[in-house]
């Protein structure tokens, strides 16, 4: 009998100091024409938090895709307190100051990653800093034939490191929670990555949450049975407050309620 059911976790990604959805894979510093966004919010960043609070969604990620982003992250750690992780250059140098201004765990890459190779003394490092409990490693990848790599440098750079049992058994004594964006589906609205979605359920001993692609309620499900209720579940574009047309905010929000009313 599942132990645990899957639920929805909230985003906020933030480009330009804006709240936007963007084809993941289209993000590139060196090309920056070649970005595809698919949606830019009129509302703040702290609007998202505050609707976020108002239904008690926690755990969401509040992402910052480049620079200029680091008052938008503010308005929204500033409108819930402790409702939301951060992640985006977050090293040891600053890790402690994000905590300090409200959010309630940090989510590392690239840091991990010096020239694409990782480095388990800086994985050391920032969970002995911040905590094991305070601390999110985003294992975010691309697909490479059968396996999947970690991508960094927003997912353009493929590092050295396979998203597998091994790499997930390593991390998980140093962190609390995985964050695994498939950057090949993400923004494209086209469907989750099931066989990734599967192989996570299999390996994650610890709070694990996908995004990419999520199109419709029954992914909550799918998710749900192909994980065996182990991985949490993020739609972006294909949401309505982002946009979309494909699935409504409060039907997560009632799926969440009648979640966690079981539990």
């Amino acid at each position: 009998m599942t132990s645990r059911k899957s639920l929805f976790r909230p985003c906020i990604d933030l480009h330009e100091g804006r709240v936007k959805q963007i084809v993941g894979g289209t993000l590139s510093e060196t090309d920056p024409g070649s970005l595809k966004t698919n949606f830019i919010a009129k509302e703040t960043p702290g609007d998202f938090a505050r609707l976020y609070k108002l239904h008690g969604l926690e755990g969401g990620h509040l992402i910052k895709l480049g620079p200029r982003n680091d008052e938008a992250a503010k308005d929204a750690l500033r409108a819930w307190p402790g409702g939301l992780q951060i992640g985006g250059g977050i090293t040891d140098e600053n890790a402690l100051s994000w905590i300090g201004c409200g959010a309630s765990k940090v989510i590392v890459t690239s840091y991990l990653f010096p020239k694409q190779k990782f480095s388990l003394e800086r994985l050391r490092t920032i969970s002995s800093l911040v905590g094991k409990d305070r601390l999110v490693v985003d294992i975010s990848c691309r697909r490479r034939g059968h396996k999947w790599m970690v991508a960094m440098n927003k997912w353009q750079d493929i590092t050295d490191t396979e998203v597998c049992q091994e790499t997930l058994d390593l991390f998980s004594n140093y962190c609390s929670e995985f964050l695994v964006h498939a950057a090949d589906v993400e923004g494209l609205c086209q469907g989750i990555d099931e066989d990734l979605v599967a192989l996570l359920g299999k390996w994650a001993t610890i709070t694990t949450t996908y995004a990419g692609g999520a199109k419709d309620i029954s992914d909550l499900r799918t998710v749900q049975r192909i994980s065996d209720g182990k991985v949490d579940l993020t739609y972006g574009s294909a949401l309505d407050i982002f946009g979309g047309t494909l699935v409504k905010f409060q039907d997560l929000v009632d799926w969440n309620k009648t979640v966690l009313s079981k539990s």
